[in-house]
């Protein structure tokens, strides 16, 4: 793989001053650098990208074994090494497949039986006095059923959802300041229901219930394995739902994670969701790599990453109900791929995954996008566009929408050059030596890659094919880079170093052994406390 890695970079040498507007003198460009599946198209033509380079990149998955080990994610075997565990949040979304093994057993009789349970209790919900529903999680027990519950809001026909997961106490008072405590169905969604942020949550929202009026023994639900601690809390087995080790928290939307989503949505729209899904699950294993859009978009930021070295990526989706997604994409991608050492134990060569930011356009125009055109480092950019929005008596903000994403990405590619800037100031009236100051400033230097991701509209089918292109891409640049995606023990040693730190905040033991730093903090917020 080391030399298919130091070609990649001569190749990269060899292009990096090409400009790549000139990559379009080829007519048929556009073509030959997206792909499609469904309705959903996918284009990277306006990336530095060609068919060496891809050919090239290709050899990646070859000689990192990516078929090989797909299918030994789908069949169920412990892919997740460190932790002896399967990686099977596609099992959640096989509504149509057949068996899938885990251990000698069959998984799905479990699973499909789990969604039944939820669909009843979905349909019993929305059928009662509900008016609210509060989840209580953090992680992946939180950003993804915020994220898809606020992009799905045309579809919402059920109780309002609200979404607490910070454990500073701001947040679960403002959630819960205006709510009828007696109309209000709370859900803690924590697999070991011991995440110290969502159980103190949970606490507090159930003596809130029971001081104005409320009952916590009908108005909770859990999203746990753990029964005799949801049992302990006063939650019937009725109201609990749970899911196995083989689903991580950051890829746990599909099942129970997703039961703020479904009482939103109606079953059915969740269904239509878990297909979205199903549908990308068997395009990623049937397609061939030069038409299978989670290996073209992984293939496209290992480029961008790991051989362009470019720090970052944007994810900029011009649809205001994705405003969660860059949020959601930044766990998903940095905690999976944010490793620095490989599967085997060794370190890993080079970079790993990309920080992951970005916000929803065009409010991000108004605020990062001059860095982005303009600054000195090269951002990648990734757009996401509906080609029809769901107000068509406003069809005309959506048009201007989409003319304001097509143009960024055109005007991240084309730049603007020095002549050109010199003749707008001269339109201006500028002459001299302001002329040319006032020029230079209004230069872009262009030549900054970008890919789009289009669909027709934003439905619950179609946000389930995003969601689950992100995964598999995510699993692609994994592979590529021998990192297990599906650990993550980076969130361990804060958590730990909290716990012991909580005490000694509380003002019930002493700073001994804390480094001078964390004692004058400590010390100053006891001090200027109340």
């Amino acid at each position: 793989m080391t030399s298919t890695w130091d070609a990649l970079r001569e190749k990269q040498a060899q292009v990096a001053g090409r400009s790549i507007l000139s990559l379009f003198d080829d007519p048929a460009r556009a073509r030959k650098f997206s792909a499609r599946t469904g309705d959903m198209l996918f284009d990277f033509a306006k990336t530095n990208i060609d068919d060496e380079t891809l050919k090239l990149l290709s050899q990646l998955l070859e000689t990192s074994g990516m078929a090989e080990k797909r299918a030994a994610m789908f069949a169920g075997q412990p892919i997740n090494d460190t932790e002896g565990r399967a990686v099977l949040h596609t099992a959640l979304r096989n509504l149509d497949g057949g068996p899938v093994q885990v251990d000698g057993a069959d998984v799905m009789p479990g699973v499909l039986a789990t969604l039944d349970r939820m669909r009843a209790f979905a349909r019993l919900v929305r059928d009662s006095d509900v008016t609210d529903v509060v989840n209580i999680g953090i992680g992946g027990s939180d950003l993804g059923p915020a994220m898809a519950v606020a992009a799905l809001s045309p579809y919402h026909d059920g109780p309002r959802c609200h979404f607490v997961s910070n454990v500073d106490g701001a947040h679960i008072a403002d959630t819960l300041r205006g709510l009828n405590a007696k109309t209000t169905l709370v859900i803690v969604a924590s697999k070991t229901f011991t995440t110290i942020e969502t159980m103190t949550n949970a606490r507090t929202a159930r003596a809130w219930m029971t001081e104005h009026g409320g009952d916590p023994q009908v108005q909770f639900a859990a999203l746990s394995t753990a029964d005799e601690l949801t049992a302990a809390f006063g939650i019937p087995p009725e109201r609990v739902f749970g899911f196995e080790d083989w689903v991580g928290g950051r890829y746990s939307v599909w099942g129970p994670i997703g039961l703020s989503l479904m009482i939103a949505i109606g079953p059915k729209g969740f269904d239509a969701f878990l297909r979205g899904g199903q549908a990308m699950d068997r395009h990623f294993q049937a397609a061939d790599w030069r038409e299978n859009l989670p290996v073209l978009l992984a293939l496209v930021g290992v480029w961008h990453a790991q051989v362009c070295g470019y720090s970052s990526r944007a994810v900029l989706p011009y649809d205001q109900r994705l405003s969660k997604l860059p949020d959601y994409l930044q766990q998903l991608e940095m905690e999976s791929n944010g490793k620095s050492v490989q599967i085997d134990g060794d370190d890993v060569i080079g970079d790993s995954g990309p920080i992951v930011w970005g916000a929803a356009g065009t409010n991000g125009q108004h605020a990062f996008y001059q860095l982005i055109h303009q600054g000195t480092r090269v951002i990648p950019c990734e757009f996401l566009v509906a080609a029809e929005g769901h107000e068509a008596e406003l069809a005309h903000h959506h048009n201007l929408l989409v003319a304001n994403c097509l143009a960024q990405s055109e005007a991240l590619m084309r730049g603007r050059s020095l002549n050109e800037a010199r003749d707008k100031m001269v339109t201006a009236g500028f002459t001299g030596s302001e002329l040319e100051r006032q020029a230079r400033h209004r230069v872009f230097a262009g030549n900054r890659p970008s890919v789009t991701l289009v669909y027709p509209k934003l439905d619950p089918f179609l946000l389930g094919q995003i969601i689950a292109l992100y995964e598999h891409r995510v699993f692609v640049e994994g592979v590529i880079l021998g990192i297990n995606s599906y650990d993550q023990w980076g969130v361990e040693l804060g958590k730990e170093l909290a716990t012991s730190l909580q005490p000694i905040v509380d003002g019930e033991a002493p700073a001994d052994g804390k480094d001078s730093s964390t004692a004058q903090l400590v010390g100053y917020v006891i001090a200027n406390r109340g």
